[in-house]
């Protein structure tokens, strides 16, 4: 599928819902089934404002948000008949992308859950989704980048259909978890993204400056999905004060950025789409050229890789990791061997990493499942072959160096 840009998103779903009588007693979910005039009556009004994509409702439509309503063996049903309503919409013209939100689960360096648990959690949902015939997939609203490399392996095990990835951040490019979106950016793209961007988060103007700094790291589209300003409580209600005319303003400067693609998220409702039709009609997008730097990136911090570059030593992937770790200087780079590794302690270790990361390993499924559970780009050196070395590379965005 090759899109033309620009390219009009859809906007908010929940804030929508919630001006319709969602209260939240039971999953959006399973309201936006019981009722489905609703959903048909909000994308219908997005449709016809000019958006060109729009979401199915499925953002808690996922194992662990669905168990809270004992719903866990719904998840696959729930999602057809959502995407189902969602295509109803569309008809022909209008592509719907299958939408795969935070999964509500951490890594051990956050609580108690693995990687592979969060990866079948999400395979079970992108299953579903594929199923159903969406278009393409949204992995929306992220915080953890455990969550969207998770998303995005599941997506890339059951599709080859475009994938777009959404971060939410605060003014300084952080998440709540600590990570950075230029490093998730990095990351993202490296195994297979075809659009990265920013969505909900604050409005138009405080997320400028951070889609500025993507463009230093982006080698793809990026995305804009702003609020419609910052909520406040007025009266007991809670209020977005950004109008369609401001709410539009930031695009000229969000398309020097390398924007392509424009949507709008809590607080937007259909006349914020209409302002971004009509601004984005006659705008003319200047081609951005790609990066010939080769980035590598932890969670918390991007890397620039020099050429020639290479670790000087490696540290053994075991129970002394994080603090051998601690023992690299800064933009030092970290080789850890994979020899005898414990994986679990790279998994539970790594996001302390401040340090680009290689990884040597004799073995290509032990070097795989070291790449699963770092949540970064890594390097590779070592005497594994271009065969058995692309479908890594491929898959995980790893650098043979």
């Amino acid at each position: 599928m090759r899109f033309e840009f620009p390219l009009i998103l859809d906007g908010a779903m929940g804030t929508e819902l919630i001006k319709r009588g969602y209260t939240g007693e039971i999953s959006s979910e399973e309201w936006s089934l019981l009722h489905p005039e609703v959903i048909r009556e909000i994308q219908s009004s997005y449709i016809d404002a000019g958006s060109q994509v729009i979401y199915t409702p499925t953002f808690g439509a996922n194992r662990v948000k669905m168990e809270k309503y004992g719903l866990r063996n719904s998840v696959t049903d729930y999602n057809m008949r959502l995407s189902a309503l969602s295509r109803e919409v569309a008809g022909n013209g209008v592509y719907v992308a299958g939408d795969l939100a935070p999964s509500n689960l951490f890594i051990p360096s956050m609580a108690h859950d693995h990687f592979e648990e969060i990866y079948e959690t999400y395979l079970e949902q992108a299953s579903a989704l594929e199923r159903s015939g969406v278009d393409l997939f949204v992995i929306e609203t992220i915080s953890s980048v455990a969550d969207a490399r998770a998303a995005m392996l599941a997506v890339r095990t059951v599709s080859t259909k475009p994938v777009m990835v959404s971060f939410t951040c605060n003014k300084k490019g952080r998440t709540i978890t600590g990570a950075d979106v230029a490093a998730a950016c990095v990351t993202l793209q490296s195994m297979g993204a075809d659009i990265f961007g920013l969505n909900c988060s604050f409005g138009p103007d405080d997320m400028v400056p951070q889609l500025i700094r993507l463009s230093d790291y982006a080698n793809v589209p990026l995305l804009a999905k702003p609020n419609a300003g910052i909520p406040k409580t007025v009266d007991g209600n809670v209020v977005y004060d950004c109008p369609p005319d401001e709410f539009v303003r930031h695009i000229p400067e969000m398309i020097a950025a390398g924007v392509k693609v424009f949507g709008g998220c809590c607080g937007t409702d259909a006349s914020h789409i209409r302002a971004l039709a009509s601004v984005l009609k006659s705008a003319e997008l200047p081609e951005k050229d790609k990066h010939n730097e080769i980035f590598l990136s932890v969670e918390r911090e991007v890397f620039l890789l020099g050429i020639g570059a290479a670790p000087e030593r490696f540290i053994p992937c075991g129970e002394d990791l994080r603090a051998d770790a601690a023992g690299f200087g800064k933009g030092e780079i970290m080789g850890i061997d994979l020899d005898d590794a414990d994986i679990f302690e790279l998994e539970a270790v790594q996001w302390r990493f401040k340090n680009p990361v290689c990884f040597r390993s004799s073995e290509p499924a032990v070097l795989e499942t070291a790449l699963r559970v770092f949540q970064g780009r890594a390097a590779y050196t070592g005497p594994l072959s271009a065969e058995e070395l692309e479908p890594l590379v491929s898959r995980y965005g790893l650098v043979v160096i």
